[in-house]
Parts: C-alpha cells; sequence; structure tokens
C-alpha cells in the first residue's frame, strides 16, 4: 500500500474527529490556541494508538485468513464507511460542552477513534508500514481536528454532516479499490 492510498484512509478516518471538533469549537466563548492543541492532540493520539492495536491484533490471525484478507479489509471499510454516511443523514445537534479537561476529552477521544481500531485490523492484512501509517493518521487527524475547532468557531456546525459524508465515501471507495486489486490481479 503506497503512502498516498495511507493518507487518503487518513483522512477519511480523521471525519469523525473532524466533525466533533467542529463542536467543540462552537462549544468555546473565547475560542485559544490551547483549545486546538489539545483537541489536536486527544483525536490525533487516539487515531494513531487504535489502529496500532487493531493492527498487531490483526497480525496475531493475519496468517490464517490470508487467502481472505482482501474480502475482510474491503468488508471493514465498508461498513464504518456506511456507518459513518448513515450518521450524516441524523440531524443530532451540535452541542458539546467548553470543558477540554480528561474526563472530557478522554471519551470524545475513544469514540471517533473506535473506527481506527478496525483500520487498523485491516492494515494488518495488507501488510504495511504500520509505524508510518499511525503516524501519518495522527498527523492528519490531529491538524484536521484544530482546524475543525477553529472553524467550528466560526463557521457552526454546518460543515458536520457533510464531513462525516465524505469520510464515509472515502472509506467505502478505498475499500472497493482494495478488493478490486486482490480479486483482478
Amino acid at each position: 500500500m503506497h503512502i498516498a492510498e495511507i493518507l487518503i484512509i487518513a483522512v477519511g478516518v480523521s471525519m469523525d474527529a473532524f466533525a466533533v471538533s467542529i463542536c467543540k469549537g462552537l462549544s468555546v466563548r473565547t475560542l485559544q490556541p490551547k483549545h486546538a492543541a489539545l483537541t489536536a492532540l486527544w483525536f490525533g493520539g487516539f487515531q494513531a494508538l487504535m489502529p496500532l492495536i487493531g493492527y498487531f491484533l490483526g497480525v496475531s490471525f493475519a496468517d490464517f485468513v490470508s487467502s481472505v484478507d482482501h474480502w475482510i479489509a474491503f468488508i471493514l471499510l465498508g461498513i464504518i464507511g456506511g456507518n459513518m454516511i448513515k450518521e450524516s443523514f441524523y440531524d443530532d445537534e451540535c452541542e458539546y460542552s467548553p470543558d477540554f479537561s480528561i474526563k472530557a476529552m478522554f471519551p470524545l477521544a475513544v469514540a471517533t477513534s473506535i473506527d481506527a481500531l478496525a483500520i487498523g485490523v485491516s492494515l494488518a492484512f495488507l501488510r504495511v508500514d504500520i509505524w508510518s501509517a499511525v503516524l501519518l493518521i495522527g498527523l492528519v487527524t490531529g491538524a484536521f481536528s484544530a482546524a475543525g475547532v477553529y472553524l467550528g468557531k466560526f463557521f457552526g456546525c454546518r460543515y458536520k454532516s457533510k464531513a462525516e459524508f465524505a469520510g464515509g465515501i472515502i472509506l467505502i471507495l478505498m475499500g472497493l479499490k482494495i478488493l478490486l486489486e486482490h480479486t483482478l490481479a
């Protein structure tokens, strides 16, 4: 898997964190750089950690399923992407507390990175350099999260559902690409 493909996956998987970051930006009365930095560290850190955990889980049983690994990657990316698209149609309110404490950020970081665990399992089947991949995923998510805080403060929630929808489409297309590459090769 090329770095450009991992970058595309990183953008897709970061959209949940981006959407929540928009809401966090909306919640603060006076936006400070530390708000964006904290959000970037929490979400970027967890988006890097979860695929690493998923990767090591996947590697432990990758040899047993190597004949169908492309199908597993396709199904996991399709489910995650489909779920993101489905969630983009819900008109949920974009209201979060202006609290950036551990108590507030930890559950949000975990919730937005659960999908990245499955991405890590998929990456194990594709035999990628996991250290480069998780670094890129973490950095991309951190950058999107920091930007999301500022966008939320200035534009409100109008881009939240669009970000989730775009992320879902990206993940489904990457899953389809992986499947086609392995079945048509």
